[in-house]
């Protein structure tokens, strides 16, 4: 898939944990995990604007069009 999701930079640059984020946005560690390992099919804008929320960052921190995956 062409949209690669870099939530794991984000925490990296953020020092939050997954389970920190979890707790501060109201998700299952299991969902965020499958986010961030891109499995995930889809993600409701509610919940990405609450990740930009937790996280303080724009959607394009999270979300890159890659039309040539690696």
């Amino acid at each position: 898939m062409p949209i690669v999701i870099n939530l794991d930079v984000m925490l990296a640059k953020r020092k939050v944990s997954l389970t920190e984020l979890s707790l501060k946005v109201g998700i299952t560690l299991s969902n965020l995990s499958i986010l961030k390992t891109g499995k995930a099919k889809a993600i409701r804008l509610e919940t990405l604007e609450a990740i930009c929320k937790a996280l303080d960052c724009q959607p394009g921190d999270i979300l890159e069009y890659n039309p040539m995956p690696v």
